[in-house]
C-alpha cells in the first residue's frame, strides 16, 4: 500500500522516458520505494530544505514532499560535483509555485 501519492512533471517523464531501459527501471523503482515511505534503501540528499535530491547513478530527480504528496519537479544528468544552481533555483521557483496554488 502506497503511503504517498506521487506527482511527476510531464518534463520530467519525458526525462525519464528518453534514458536507456536498465537506467530507467532503476529510477521507477527507487521512486516506488519512496511511494512506500521507505527512505532507506534509496539514496538521498537534500539541497535546500525541503528541496531533495534523488540520487540513481549518474542521474538526478529533484522533489519535495508536501503532506502524503511527491512532487517531483527536476531531473538532470549529474555532471560536476556540485549540483547546479540553475537547478537549484528552478526547483525553489516551481515549489514556490505548487505550494501557493495548493
Amino acid at each position: 500500500m502506497n503511503q504517498y501519492q506521487v506527482v511527476i512533471l510531464t518534463s520530467i517523464e519525458k526525462f525519464i522516458s528518453e534514458i536507456p531501459s536498465f537506467d530507467k527501471e532503476k529510477i521507477l523503482a527507487s521512486i516506488a520505494c519512496i511511494q512506500e515511505g521507505d527512505f532507506q534503501s534509496v539514496y538521498i540528499k537534500t539541497l535546500k530544505s525541503p528541496i531533495k535530491e534523488l540520487i540513481v547513478k549518474k542521474y538526478r530527480l529533484i522533489f519535495f514532499i508536501d503532506g502524503k504528496i511527491i512532487y517531483f519537479i527536476g531531473a538532470f544528468i549529474k555532471k560536476t560535483a556540485k549540483t547546479p544552481r540553475i537547478e537549484i533555483g528552478n526547483a525553489q521557483n516551481i515549489y514556490h509555485i505548487i505550494k501557493n496554488n495548493n
